[in-house]
């Protein structure tokens, strides 16, 4: 659903101060065969890795798949929410407003 506009993304903002991360609910095998299959070109994380206590959701109280939550270089919650365009819009922002160049528009 997500991945084609993620991995879009992930190229857009190459080489720019921007990382996406991922947070995957799936057992290893099936997190492992999803970044295949889907050509996933950004870091993603067990969301409650062997071990550990806590899952990721738990301690970002994050209670629906999939929310994005945008980050600025200060870690503060620039958007929190599911709408991929909201948030790829804030993202392209923050990052024009960190490199100093202008905010890519795709055309619909």
């Amino acid at each position: 659903m997500l991945y084609p506009h993620e991995r879009s993304l992930v190229e857009e903002m190459k080489n720019r101060p921007f990382a996406l991360i991922g947070v995957n609910s799936d057992d290893l095998d099936r997190a492992q065969a999803a970044v295949r299959k889907n050509e996933i070109n950004w870091r993603s994380f067990q969301n409650k890795p062997q071990g550990r206590e806590t899952s990721i959701s738990d301690d970002w109280l994050l209670y629906t798949w999939p929310t994005i939550v945008v980050l600025d270089a200060d870690f503060k919650v620039r958007y929190r929410g599911s709408d991929c365009d909201d948030a790829t819009a804030v993202a392209r922002q923050l990052v024009s407003e960190l490199d100093g160049k202008p905010v890519v528009v795709e055309s619909q």
